[in-house]
């Protein structure tokens, strides 16, 4: 089965254009070496929780959206592999293509695929 690595963010609401943009040229990045497919989502009914959501994992603020991401590998082999040359892609530097959102509250990991139907 594929391999999938999550992501979960809080982006200043002002800065969706530009998350775009950024998710954009990233989504082509990691596709060149070896992504089938980028998938961002900006949140629209993310409730607030008393122990534990989606806004207080990622410390969210006011003034921010929670963005929900992930990337789809054909397999760990191929990620590791790709995800290797993604960090070091000069288009994704952060001179490039700066992050529009605070990446120290930026929560990821890479999952083993246990149902696809």
């Amino acid at each position: 089965m594929n391999y999938i690595d999550g992501f979960v963010a809080a982006v200043p609401t002002v800065n969706q254009e530009a998350y775009i943009h950024h998710a954009r040229l990233a989504a082509q990045v990691f596709k060149e070496h070896g992504a089938l497919r980028v998938t961002e989502c900006w949140g629209d009914d993310v409730p607030e929780g008393q122990t534990t959501s989606f806004s207080m994992a990622v410390k969210r603020q006011p003034e921010e959206t929670v963005v929900f991401a992930w990337i789809e590998w054909p397999s760990r082999e191929v990620r590791d592999a790709g995800m290797a040359k993604v960090m070091e892609d000069p288009r994704l530097q952060p001179d490039a293509n700066p992050m529009p959102f605070d990446g120290k509250r930026l929560i990821y990991g890479g999952f083993r695929m246990l149902l696809d139907e």
